[in-house]
């Protein structure tokens, strides 16, 4: 049983993104225990919240999936801010741009005021995507493709965790070492920034490419809140404006790749921002 704080840490905004509820890869547990173990003032879902490609060929969803959505709206009943941006993924939610449903509105964009006066914009980053925008059906191969890896994943981990080795990821170690992968995600980055720069924003908060990063680019602030899937990351704000990543640990990944540790949180409903 994974032990969590009794008294959540607050944060002043949490970001969080490609969860892909509706596959089995997504870490619900993990993520579960997150939000169980934080509180903020405002809390971004920065897209792919939603796998509605994976849900169009096989259904997945379990109590877990139901849990989140309901720890989430739990959350913006007590007064957290949440904005939900959609992705490519979860495109379909782009139909409600720009409607608020109580705390939670839905945005394509956002800018994000930091407390020290600075300003983010706040994307899901598939629209600087080549394969998405301009060959849907060649970004479905590659999430086929990624899916067989993230299977093939769990298969070396079993019997890496028989062995007593730590988890270890497939397809981030073939996002770094093949050379096509590195130069998408480094092409990514740029675009990002740019637009970042374009905006008058001092940084850039994305997801999209599951690549956590904290970092500084030409100037700008670039920030990835990485995924649920494979790295169970998520960037928060501190009080005093300062940012990090969250890599939600090894003991909760374990835990949520092996379905241990189902609490069932039951409320419910879904929201946008301003």
């Amino acid at each position: 049983m994974l032990t969590i704080p009794i008294a959540p840490r607050r944060y002043r905004a949490i970001f969080i993104s490609d969860v892909h509820l509706g596959t089995r890869r997504a870490k619900t547990a993990a993520l579960l225990d997150f939000l169980r173990a934080t509180e903020s003032d405002q809390l971004y879902i920065v897209g792919d919240f939603i796998d509605n490609w994976s849900l169009r060929k096989a259904w997945h969803w379990d109590q877990q999936h139901n849990d989140v959505i309901q720890k989430l709206l739990r959350k913006a009943r007590k007064g957290t801010k949440l904005v939900y941006i959609p992705g490519n993924h979860d495109e379909n939610f782009r139909n409600f741009l720009n409607l608020r449903f109580g705390r939670v509105a839905v945005l394509e964009e956002a800018i994000h005021l930091c407390a020290d006066g600075r300003r983010y914009l706040v994307l899901h980053g598939d629209k600087f995507d080549g394969v998405v925008r301009f060959a849907p059906w060649l970004a479905r191969l590659g999430d086929t493709a990624y899916e067989f890896s993230m299977h093939l994943n769990a298969g070396v981990n079993r019997v890496r965790r028989f062995l007593r080795l730590p988890y270890w990821s497939l397809s981030a170690y073939l996002k770094y070492r093949v050379k096509k992968a590195v130069e998408f995600i480094s092409h990514f980055e740029d675009a990002v920034v740019r637009e970042a720069r374009a905006r008058n924003c001092q940084g850039v908060i994305c997801g999209h490419i599951h690549t956590p990063d904290n970092r500084d680019i030409g100037g700008i602030h670039y920030l990835n809140d990485g995924d649920w899937v494979e790295s169970c990351t998520a960037l928060v704000e501190h009080a005093d404006g300062r940012f990090e990543i969250i890599t939600w640990n090894a003991v909760s990944l374990e835990a949520a790749t092996e379905g241990i540790h189902a609490h069932s949180d039951r409320d419910g409903c879904l929201v946008p921002a301003g």
